[in-house]
């Protein structure tokens, strides 16, 4: 299995012919259930061949949600599904299981991204799991930084969102433009 088409899938299900299924029975609402939709773009710096750019569908919160990765002629390339202790991966490639998020980012792409953070990120504020700070000037000014990460939120309004990591090494950027800001 190679990384490119995994990459281009992260961010992304074989059809399951002749299945039955079978109806969980509901849960509970999650009261930090959000929804989300629009485009993204990963860069790493010096290594086209991990960065990638796809549509994107997240619906939950942190602890429980799915993530839809569309390509650019719209078929969904993959879907993550997690929950406490869980994530899984379904694509054309097959399952795949994983602990967390952040295990499941770590395969993909080759690097850490706090893929849970993103739901508060992209309401242009800090994860509430963890400590930030407020950007200096020296830092890019409006937004945060936390996890390592400074998160710009200057064009939250226009729905976009830059988030960069410089170290470790090498530079990685999340590009965030939602459908509706």
């Amino acid at each position: 299995m190679t990384r490119r088409p995994l990459l281009a899938a992260v961010l992304v299900l074989a059809t399951l012919a002749g299945c039955a299924t079978v109806t969980p029975p509901a849960a509970a609402p999650d009261p930090l259930a959000r929804s989300y939709a629009g485009r993204l773009a990963v860069k790493v710096e010096g290594d086209d061949a991990r960065s990638f750019s796809a549509g994107f569908d997240l619906q939950g919160s942190d602890v429980r949600g799915q993530l839809a990765l569309i390509s650019p002629i719209g078929t969904q390339v993959g879907r993550a599904v997690w929950q406490p202790g869980s994530v899984l991966w379904q694509s054309a490639d097959g399952e795949r299981r994983f602990d967390n998020l952040d295990a499941l980012a770590e395969d993909m792409l080759g690097e850490a991204v706090p893929l849970a953070a993103l739901f508060d990120w992209m309401a242009g504020r800090p994860w509430q799991a963890m400590p930030s700070r407020p950007l200096s000037d020296t830092e890019g000014g409006t937004g945060f930084r936390q996890l390592g990460w400074n998160v710009q939120t200057a064009r939250i309004s226009d729905g976009v969102i830059v988030a960069q990591r410089r170290l470790p090494a090498p530079t990685l950027t999340v590009r965030i433009k939602l459908d509706t800001p």
